[in-house]
């Protein structure tokens, strides 16, 4: 799913090669959307996820407010829109198929962890 179509207009931060974006155990209060850029994410110092330009991350944090499952790094310029409950709340209300892509990303990464644990 190509989120950054939702995205087009918003305010985005932007982050060089390396740079975290969040810290596994830090507090979620926002999801970002890739606009540009690829975003490692790490568990445990391990990689398991490369997450491109138009994905989302930390979306899990946003929506049950408990800290950060994973790392984020940087890899490349990036520019990611943050998504807090307020503008997920708004985006929601404007494109009710905004929240089934959410629940479809969130549903895939849980199906391929599920596959790797077994």
């Amino acid at each position: 799913m190509d989120f950054s179509k939702f995205f087009q207009n918003k305010e985005y931060q932007e982050f060089s090669t390396g740079m975290t974006i969040f810290n596994e155990g830090d507090p979620g209060k926002v999801m970002y959307v890739i606009l540009e850029g690829r975003v490692d994410i790490l568990f445990k110092g391990r990689l398991i996820g490369e997450i491109q330009a138009g994905e989302i991350i930390g979306e899990l944090a946003l929506i049950d407010t408990s800290a950060r499952s994973a790392t984020a790094i940087a890899m490349g310029q990036c520019k990611l829109v943050p998504v807090d409950e307020q503008l997920f709340l708004e985006m929601v209300k404007e494109n009710p198929s905004f929240a089934l892509a959410v629940m479809r990303t969130l549903a895939n990464r849980l199906r391929r962890k599920n596959i790797r644990d077994y």
